[in-house]
This record gives structure tokens, sequence and C-alpha cells, in this order.
């Protein structure tokens, strides 16, 4: 009888890896990303273990969105007082918040706990194509 491998925290070993979100749509961007994040692409996905890698995305402010999304997809925030509830188109989120348009996608996708929260440290947006990251070597990811 065989048994399965389950991977224990400090037996992790984290690899990097480099998005390039020139042309890409945002939606099918994310789906990628949060998947590597949470280690699902490991032959030993363990899913109360943080197995994920590393991902920086590079160019986030030219990511497309379909349809009428630009003038359509709202993003909320609310300072905790009555009436505070501001939002912002996502025309206005790409010029004013690039990064924060990507971030937000993939922390959507990733799960709701502390296991989600850790996964999401280890995404790192940045609106050009220039990075400090480049001593981690990482590896290039292709997104269709």
């Amino acid at each position: 009888m065989r048994q399965t491998t389950m991977l224990s925290a400090h037996a992790v070993e984290r690899k990097w890896y480099l998005v390039d979100a020139k042309g890409k749509t945002l939606g099918r961007l994310a789906t990628v990303v949060a998947s590597v994040l949470k280690g699902k692409h490991n032959p030993f996905y363990t899913p109360h273990v943080d197995s994920g890698d590393y991902v920086i995305i590079i160019n986030a402010g030219e990511i497309v969105l379909t349809g009428n999304k630009w003038n359509d997809k709202l993003y909320y925030r609310h300072s905790g007082y009555p009436g505070g509830l501001k939002t912002r188109t996502a025309k206005e989120m790409q010029e004013k918040f690039p990064e924060k348009m990507v971030e937000l996608a993939v922390k959507g996708m990733l799960p709701k706990t502390k296991l989600g929260r850790a996964m999401y440290r280890k995404l790192y947006v940045y609106n050009k194509d220039i990075h400090p990251h480049k001593a981690q070597k990482p590896i290039v990811l292709e997104v269709k």
C-alpha cells in the first residue's frame, strides 16, 4: 500500500517566478498567479501548508480588461464612518494605482485565512519592467 506524501512547512523549497502582465487579461493572469502562490503547480501540494512560490509581476499598468469593464467595474473602499463609501472605476484605478488593481485581483483568489495572508505576502507587483529581485534569478512564467 502506497502512502501519500505530506509536505511539512520546513521542507518547502521555494522558487521565484517572473510574470510579464503586458497585454494579459487581468482575470486570467490572476488565476495563474494565485495557483502558483498556493503551490498547486507542485507535485507535493499540501492544502494546510504554504507550499507556494514567490511571484513577481511587472508591467502591471499595461493590463487588459475585456468588454466595457474599464467603465463598469467598480472598486470600493470604506472609511468606517457613516456615508464613507468611496468608489473608483477600473480606469481610475489603472491611472492612479495600477499595482493595486492586480494585487486585489490575486488577493481575491487566495484563501481568506492566515495561510492566505502568508501566501499574499509572497506577491510582488511593479508598474514598470524594473524590479529589485534580480539576485533571486526568477524563472519566467508564461501566462496565456
